[in-house]
């Protein structure tokens, strides 16, 4: 009987320790990664389900540009408690018309103004045209704010008068012009309104109109102002 060399019997089981050591080596590498996987997926998903929040926004430097002079300012509520115009100084909410007595605006214009202005929007009316007020009577306060604005919008007192007349000069302030807002109700005036004794008056502002009684005889508007600078009666 043959001996088999120590030597020999131990080389299978070191090469079975080997072996093993390797799997072990390999089951915990491949263990490590699906774990790193499955935590990177996990981050992954946390992230794409929490909605990122906008940043803060900044505040704003500049002013918002003013709006027209022949526009009312929006009126915000309280703003009368704070010595801004309101309704009781001629500002006009939106969708006012030539019959709302309830807005100072309407109701202190001219009474003769006011009933042409009525009997004018009665006709258009049956033409499927609605007259809106945008600006009528106006208290001296209101008048001086919107000079002030529009000195501030056009840089000087001179380009100003172009669109706003003072206090003293304003044939708002004294109830005897109204803007009408809409091009289709200005569009109507331009062609009828003399028929009713309204006119435009500035060239450079088609929705200010005012009462001129003779234009009814003539049925034709007296010639146009380019603006208000050339108006005679802004020269007091």
């Amino acid at each position: 009987m043959t001996r088999t060399p120590a030597s020999a019997r131990t080389t299978p089981r070191r090469v079975r320790w080997l072996v093993f050591g390797g799997l072990t080596a390999v089951i915990a590498m491949i263990t490590a990664g699906v774990l790193a996987f499955q935590t990177s997926k996990s981050s992954t998903r946390s992230s794409l389900s929490r909605p990122s929040l906008p940043p803060a926004p900044s505040p704003s430097l500049s002013r918002p540009s003013s709006a027209p002079p022949s526009a009312s300012p929006p009126e915000t509520p309280g703003s009368e408690q704070r010595g801004a115009a309101g309704k009781a100084d001629g500002v006009v909410p939106d969708g006012v018309t030539v019959f709302d007595d309830s807005i100072p605006a309407v109701a202190k214009l001219d009474p003769e103004l006011l009933k042409a202005l009525r009997r004018a929007a009665k006709a258009a009316a049956a033409d499927g045209v609605a007259f809106h007020v945008n600006s009528g009577w106006r208290s001296p306060e209101y008048q001086k704010q919107l000079l002030r604005e529009a000195v501030s919008e056009y840089g000087s007192e001179r380009e100003a008068a172009r669109w706003v007349a003072t206090a003293s000069t304003s044939p708002h302030v004294s109830g005897e012009a109204v803007d009408i807002g809409g091009s289709e109700a200005t569009a109507w005036l331009s062609g009828h309104g003399a028929e009713y004794g309204l006119c435009q008056i500035y060239r450079n502002e088609p929705w200010h109109y005012e009462l001129s009684t003779d234009a009814i005889d003539d049925r034709a508007c007296p010639r146009m102002y380019a603006d208000p600078t050339q108006d005679p009666r802004m020269q007091q």
